[in-house]
């Protein structure tokens, strides 16, 4: 088991895909906060490629239930893109948000690397939303409340086909954790599929260790696990950063747990770090902190035992 002890930052500074402005300014404020040189404090080899460019935000209302559809799909394809460049050269892609409509692209791209492959993948969605709506079910036409579903199969013919391959993942290979906010018929939708959902009452009730033991049974050395952080996965208490706070998230020792626990696999290889919205924040307060867990991540840890 080899660790990659090698990260490309990729910063995508848009918010089409969300009913808040603000998490354009994403990826500079996770810069501002030390990201890379946490990162290599901790003895990894850190390249920043930079803002990916992609068009601006319209700001319009939905149209046949999808707000911004040509501007997320423009979005997810350059971030397709360049995660699938970083993947073929052998190196862990870390894609900054820009709001969550990004991970479609994102993990589409690590489903296509896969596919080229030969592994598995598992994907862990940390979250207070399943992101699973359709523009039938969605109360907002927002596509950040929908990449789970699209990648799953169910959207619009442009951003199902991403990547090459309908579905790009299959709802057995996602796992998610710390939902809390679920809309009605999205409950249903979700039930109906079978995504294997980690809510705040399994956490609260069996804890987060035997939570993390479940998302994270059967890797094995031909898995490939990619991470996608929502900041909002956190209690906002921590988090105020974000465009959708909702209460009762995992605590600050959870949160560290869950991604200590990611780190003892040794089979990370790609993630997100998506939502942070600076213009909510409090002195980069939700940015210091995602800083904070996606170092526990890479090793750091008040571990005492042997």
């Amino acid at each position: 088991m080899t660790k990659l002890r090698n990260v490309s930052l990729i910063g995508a500074p848009t918010d089409v895909g969300a009913g808040v402005r603000g998490a354009s300014m994403g990826p500079e404020a996770i810069r501002v906060a030390g990201l890379a040189e946490a990162l290599r404090a901790r003895g990894v080899d850190v390249v920043d490629r930079g803002n990916l460019v992609g068009p601006s935000n319209p700001w319009a209302p939905p149209v046949a239930g999808y707000r911004h559809l040509d501007e997320v799909v423009a979005w997810n394809r350059i971030v397709h893109d360049a995660v699938y460049q970083e993947l073929k050269t052998g190196r862990m892609p870390m894609l900054l948000g820009g709001d969550h409509c990004l991970g479609l692209g994102s993990i589409a791209a690590v489903a296509h690397h896969c596919r080229d492959t030969g592994k598995k993948l598992r994907v862990l969605w940390l979250d207070a939303h399943t992101d699973f709506n359709t523009s039938a079910l969605t109360p907002s036409g927002n596509i950040h409340g929908m990449p789970v579903a699209c990648l799953c199969g169910f959207g619009p013919k442009e951003l199902i086909e991403i990547g090459g391959h309908v579905p790009a993942v299959s709802p057995k290979w996602i796992r998610q954790i710390g939902i809390r906010s679920v809309d009605e018929g999205e409950r249903a939708f979700v039930h109906e599929h079978d995504l294997e959902v980690f809510d705040m009452r399994f956490i609260d009730e069996m804890g987060m260790r035997h939570t993390m033991e479940l998302a994270l049974a059967t890797l094995d050395d031909n898995t490939h696990l990619h991470v996608s952080f929502d900041v909002d996965f956190l209690d906002p208490v921590m988090a105020p950063g974000v465009g959708t706070t909702v209460g009762g998230g995992p605590t600050y020792r959870e949160a560290h747990l869950c991604m200590e626990m990611i780190n003892d696999t040794g089979r990370l290889a790609s993630m997100d770090v998506m939502e942070l919205n600076p213009a909510l924040d409090e002195r980069n307060k939700t940015a210091l902190v995602a800083v904070d867990l996606v170092e526990s991540l890479f090793g750091k840890s008040t571990l005492m035992r042997k």
